[in-house]
Order: C-alpha cells, then structure tokens, then sequence
C-alpha cells in the first residue's frame, strides 16, 4: 500500500465517501487537516464520565456502564423502543433507540463504552436519542488485555452528530499506519533546547498514547510547532514589506505651524508615539504601524500629525471610519484643530455612501485632483470611482471593524502607502504578537490632563428590581444639572423578528444572559415618553438604519447641547465627543463584551464634568454573565480588561474574521497561556530568518508554512 503525505487528499487517504463526510462535518480536504484535528481530552478505561454536568442540547461523547435495558411496544404506532440506562455510579442517562430490538442483546447490563449523541430531555430525564456508541472488549477479553490497556488512553475528539469520537479516531490510525516520516519543523537546536519531541514522534502520540504520560510532552511540542510556524509566517511578512520601497516624507513647516497653534501641551506618550511614526514616514520602506490607546487618549491628534508630514511633500491622507456618524466627527474635529489657515489649505473632504450625488462627485474630484490633501469617509472610499492624486498614508480607525480585503484595497490606491491602523480596543501583549505580528505595535497610555474620569456601577435588576427605576430618576437627576445622557440598548426594537444590524455580536451567550433582548431603542422611547419625570426632558432616538443624513443631524444636535438625552444602539460605540455628556446607561449590559462595554463608557467623562456608567443587568449573580459585566465595573485600565475579555471570549473571536484566516484557526496555541512560548517563538523564529531568510535549509518549516498558509491566507497576510 503507498505511503501517504501530509499533502495527500483525504480521497486519496480515505477514500471518496469518507472523505466526503470529513470534509462535510470538518471542512478537511488534506491528510494535514486530519492529523491536525486533534483529540481534545482522553478518557481512562474504567474511569467514567460525570453524567450530572452534561450540557443540554449540545453533542457530548461520554465513557458509561450499562445498568438497565427494557424493551416496550410503542403506545401510538406499531414498533418497539429499546431503553439502556448508562449510568457513572451516580447520575444516569437514558439511551432510546426505536424498532432495534437487536441493541438489547448487544448493550447488555455491565457492559463500558463510549456514547455519543445529543443530550435531551424527555419527562424530566436526560436522554441520549439514536446514539452512537462504540463497547469495549467483552468481559474475557477484557481481562487477557487488563494489564495491557488500563492505562492506555482513549483520544476523544471534537465530533459533530454525523461523525464520531471513535469513526474520527479510526481514520486517524489508518492514516498514521501509512505516513511517511513527516519533515520537521523546528530547527533542531531550537527542539533540543526546549527538550521537544520530533515531530513524528508528537504526531504519533498526540494521537495514540501509550500511557497518559506521553500526552504532555506530543502536545507542548505541537504547541511550540504553531507558534513558530506562524510567527515566521508575521516575520516573513513584515521582510516583505521592507523590501518594498516607499516615498520618503520628511515633516516640514505644515507641522511646526500646526504644533505652534495647539491650545495644549502634548502627552510623553503622545511625543514619542509622534517621533517613532515621524521617522517610520522618512524611512525606505512603507511603515506599518498599529497604534492602540484607551479612549482619548489621542490618537487622532498622532494621525493628523502623521497626515500633516505626508501633506509637505504634496502627498494625500485617507482615513477611513467604521460609521458615517464618527467620520463626519473626524472631519469637523481635524477642520477645527486645523484652524482657519491650515484647514483651507488641506481641504478636509468628507467622502461617504449617504453624501448628495453632487456633493459625493466633487469631494471625488478633490481627491482625485489632489486638492484635498486629507479624505475621510466610510466604505465608500473604497469605491472603484474613488481615486487619489498622491495616496501617502492610510488611516485606518478602529482597525476590528475593518476586513483585510477592505484595508488592502484602500492601500492598492497608492504605490506602497504608509499604513497606521488605530484602535482604542487595547490589545494584549501576546495577542498583538500574534494577531499583528506583522505591525509595528506603539501604545498611548496616558490621557491628557483636565479629564474628570468616570466612575461605573452596575444596577443588579434580579436582586434589586426596584433600582431600574431609580436609574431613570438618576438620569434626570443629571439633566436637571444641565448635563446629557447616553442611554444604549442592545437592540433597535426588541418586538422585531429579525436580528437588528446594531445587536452587539462580539459578545458569546453566557450562562445567565436572557434568552432574547426586553430593552431596545424602540421601547425606550415609548417609556420615556410616558414617564412623569421626562415631560420637560428633550429624548432622541439613533440606530443605524436612519438615513445618514438624520443621524448626523440628531448628533450634531447632541453635541451642541439641543438634545438631553441620546437613546442609541452601538452606533455611539467609537469616536462620539460630547464633553458635556456626563452619564451613561447601558441597558442589558450583559449581552455586550467586555471590551465593547468599555469602549461605550469611553463616551462619558470626557471634558471637566466627572461621567457615570449604570450598567444594567439581570443576570444572576455568580454567572459568567454577570461576571463579565462586574469585570467592566472594577477597573477602568483596559489593558487588564483586554486580559479579561480574551480568557471570557476565547482566541477563536479575538483573532476573529476580521483578520486573515492565517490568524483565526489556532489548533493548540493560546494567546494568553502560551504567551512565554510565543514570545521565545518570535525569537527563535527572527534568529533563523536573519541566518536563513528564504528557509532554504529548512525545508521541513519552509512545507509547514505553505500547508499551514495556503495561498488564500497569504495573500490576506501580505494585505494586513
């Protein structure tokens, strides 16, 4: 029988039909993907599963004894229903299987195994319905084996309802009885040094153990494998960028004017986050540079610097926003930090979807001629009809809002740009490492002096229900001071069927979440409207199915001061500035990430006036739902949230689609556990590239990137 490849297809491997189904459950098209699907635990012979814990509804592959079987007619046709009790010695767990009468006689009482199937509940009983199962050794056999197999492990791999633990565990042992030796991916001193297994040797025992002790060691070093491959995989990309050659855009008179008129003195992080970008823009390739901040803390000011030394040498500036709300913000706030001498000189131009045709055309023709020197807008400035005189420099704000497709084609509008992608999301370290290993990564931390702060509290609806109107009375309280108020929702109206575009999606249900949204902005509204203490308060509504020109309208109200209090969706989630706004009420807090809950209380306590956040919630105590929203309430560092939300959410969402897909589908690697292996991967890895840069004495790493980066996800990571 040939041998088989990592490469080879799993028709090849499998055979059609099987493959089929691999492909259909798992989306396995390789060998590679196979073996990469790894067990997620092992069970013991003997040592059964807790029957009590298991989740409903959800797939489960459990290790029982059989206690009971019963075989009955069926009441309301013809036919009969096998019933098995499997039980762990303490909880119990009924299997049904209807008209087979043949499984009485094979899951007899005593009898172990593996079960899998859907768990539901049928009278108050859990029951596995139609399971598949797979027994162990009948009672003699199992005793000639006893001092064999006891300690052996069985894998139990991630299933799904049409293949099993087992059937995935069959093929994974026909294949590894046909692999050729598998090339290696570490370099040996790196191997030896760490004390890591070669890579046969992991893939074997990763997947057959021979006793629990050899797990640990297949693991760390299929872990230790991940990190390298894709932090050569960042390296190398950021080499590719540094051969290409870009203009060199020295700052001049534009910036000194700029700096002379500033009303105040610029943060230490504000001047060396500046001069590290000054001298990126100077260099001989194109910078690639990632700048996060908490909530203003100044971003904006180190882009429109950034934009100014690109304007001396005649070059232009795109920033592109999330929403039309925040970009029409930018333009007016760098119009007015401009001043009346700069502004018309580098003509700020709004360029969005929701512009008049006629205003739309000739802010295209600004930016096709090169007049405006500084464009921002949404998704339409990626229009095939948007073009640029001399693109210098990308701007991209709020980077986890934008897909590497949108980012590559705004930088394919320029020859080499700069690239500055901004985020007020703080980053862990090892998350950026690994999601933006690629970018050179500066941090804002401290906010400009003069911020009065803000002080959060959570309204806890299931112990205190009476507090949900005292959070009302509280908001009117501050409008009577003549300060405004943000009241977020999760949903534009609750009633609707449909999922409202505006729902927070960055948040997994958590136990303890409702099961639907009670509060959107639509019912808000009628509330308010008939509550007594409201009758002199000036209430507006924003969600983003309004047409562009409403929401800016009703924002623009809210920033003058017109408008008491702001009933919004997410919308007001990044870069809304009312200083004058001094409370916020998010209302299901719950159903919101961490990371989104902080980047919304961001919006208050911005100016002299102290903010307040009322977070909203009827989670029970002691729920991972609750947790999360408590997490928000004890700390305003969001550095030590932005721990928090990845252990809360999983790398899965952290490095989710927005990124490339090179980036998304770790098997074994944690970002926040295996930080220490990442970082001493990233070195090992800029170690061999400065000795090795096309790999070509590794062959072994050189076949892991391109299994692991197939050409769809390297050209996503050469556009991040």
């Amino acid at each position: 029988m040939p041998s088989l490849t990592l490469d080879t297809s799993l028709d090849d491997a499998l055979g059609t039909k099987t493959a089929g189904v691999f492909h259909r459950a798992f989306g396995m098209e390789s060998v590679n993907d196979l073996l990469t699907h790894y067990p997620r635990r092992y069970a013991r012979r003997g040592e059964l599963t807790p029957i009590a814990s298991l989740p409903l509804g959800e797939q489960v592959t459990i290790v029982a004894e059989v206690r009971s079987v019963a075989e009955r007619p069926m009441r309301q046709r013809k036919g009969s229903i096998v019933e098995v009790v499997i039980s762990d010695g303490v909880g119990a767990l009924t299997l049904t299987f209807f008209n087979q009468k043949w499984r009485a006689t094979q899951l007899t009482v005593g009898r172990q195994g593996i079960f899998s199937g859907k768990v539901g509940q049928f009278k108050g009983v859990q029951q596995l319905a139609h399971p598949d199962y797979e027994l162990f050794d009948d009672e003699d056999a199992a005793r000639l084996n006893a001092s064999e197999r006891q300690h052996t492990p069985i894998p139990i791999y991630p299933a799904t309802s049409t293949v099993a633990s087992w059937q995935v565990q069959k093929a994974v042992g026909d294949v590894l009885a046909r692999l050729a030796p598998v090339a290696d991916p570490l370099p040996e001193g790196f191997r030896r040094e760490h004390a890591l297994l070669d890579a046969n040797a992991a893939l074997r025992l990763v997947h057959a153990p021979h006793d629990f002790g050899d797990v640990e060691p297949a693991r760390d070093t299929l872990r230790a494998q991940e990190a390298f491959v894709l932090q050569t995989a960042l390296l190398q990309q950021r080499q590719f960028v540094r051969a290409m050659s870009a203009t060199s855009r020295p700052a001049g008179d534009l910036l000194a004017r700029f700096d002379a008129r500033l009303p105040f003195t610029r943060t230490d992080d504000q001047v060396a986050v500046g001069d590290v970008i000054s001298r990126d823009l100077e260099g001989a390739w194109p910078m690639n540079r990632l700048v996060q901040g908490e909530v203003g803390s100044g971003k904006t000011l180190v882009a429109l610097r950034a934009m100014l030394q690109v304007a001396q040498s005649g070059g232009q500036s795109a920033l592109i926003a999330p929403t039309e709300v925040l970009a029409a913000q930018h333009v007016r706030s760098i119009a007015r930090m401009l001043g009346p001498e700069l502004a018309p000189e580098l003509m700020p131009t709004l360029l969005t979807g929701q512009l008049p045709a006629a205003e739309r055309r000739k802010a295209a023709l600004r930016a096709a001629s090169g007049q405006a020197r500084i464009v921002v807008g949404t998704h339409a400035l990626l229009s095939a009809t948007t073009t640029f005189a001399d693109l210098g420099l990308v701007v991209v704000d709020e980077q986890h809002r934008f897909g590497v497709e949108q980012r590559e084609t705004l930088r394919a509008k320029g020859t080499s740009p700069h690239v500055l992608v901004l985020t007020a999301t703080p980053i862990p370290r090892t998350v950026a490492m690994t999601v933006f290993g690629d970018l050179d990564v500066s941090t804002i931390r401290t906010l400009p002096a003069g911020r009065a702060g803000i002080t959060t509290f959570v309204a806890p609806l299931a112990e205190k229900p009476g507090w949900f109107g005292r959070v009302w009375e509280r908001v009117a309280e501050e409008v009577a001071q003549s300060h405004q108020v943000f009241v977020v929702c999760a949903a534009i109206d609750a009633e609707a069927t449909k999922k409202d575009v505006d729902a927070p999606d960055d948040a997994p249900v958590l136990e303890g979440e409702q099961p639907r949204t009670r509060w959107g902005v639509v019912q808000v509204r009628e509330l308010l409207a008939s509550h007594p203490a409201f009758a002199d308060i000036r209430v507006e509504i924003l969600h983003g199915k309004m047409p562009g020109e409403q929401k800016d309208a009703v924002m623009q109200a809210f920033a003058r001061g017109e408008v008491d209090v702001l009933v919004a969706t997410t919308v007001v989630e990044v870069g809304v500035d009312v200083p004058n706004a001094s409370a916020m009420v998010i209302l299901e807090a719950d159903r919101f990430g961490v990371s989104q809950l902080h980047q919304l209380r961001g919006r208050v306590g911005r100016g002299a006036v102290p903010g307040l956040c009322l977070l909203v919630t009827e989670a029970p105590a002691g729920t991972p739902a609750r947790s999360r929203v408590e997490a928000v309430a004890s700390t305003t560092d969001g550095f030590a949230l932005a721990e928090v939300d990845v252990e809360l959410r999983g790398e899965g969402d952290v490095l989710g689609d927005a990124q490339s897909g090179a980036r998304s589908s770790l098997r074994l690697l944690r970002v926040v556990a295996d930080a220490d292996l990442i970082q001493t991967a990233r070195e090992g890895a800029e170690r061999l590239l400065a000795d090795d840069p096309a790999l070509s004495r590794h062959p072994g790493l050189s076949d892991a990137l391109r299994r692991r980066l197939g050409q769809q996800e390297r050209a996503a990571l050469a556009k991040n």
